[in-house]
């Protein structure tokens, strides 16, 4: 069963720390988000692989956008 990181907030995708296959660690951290000038680290809720990353660099995300699948 696949597990979303979904966006908190909205903003922009300042970096991506994670690439498709790789093996993450519960609470990693996957992707940068600044919002309202400051910068959120966005972690993993579980352990797991990358499946599917959703967003680049320089996206502009709203609440509740899917970011990173994990298998």
């Amino acid at each position: 069963m696949a597990t979303e990181i979904l966006a908190p907030m909205p903003g922009t995708i300042i970096n991506v720390l994670v690439k498709e296959g790789e093996e993450v660690l519960e609470y990693q951290e996957v992707v940068i988000l600044e919002a309202m000038k400051m910068e959120n680290a966005i972690p993993t809720p579980e352990a797991g692989k990358v499946k599917e990353i959703k967003v680049k660099v320089d996206d502009k995300v709203s609440t509740d956008q899917v970011l990173v699948v994990l298998e």
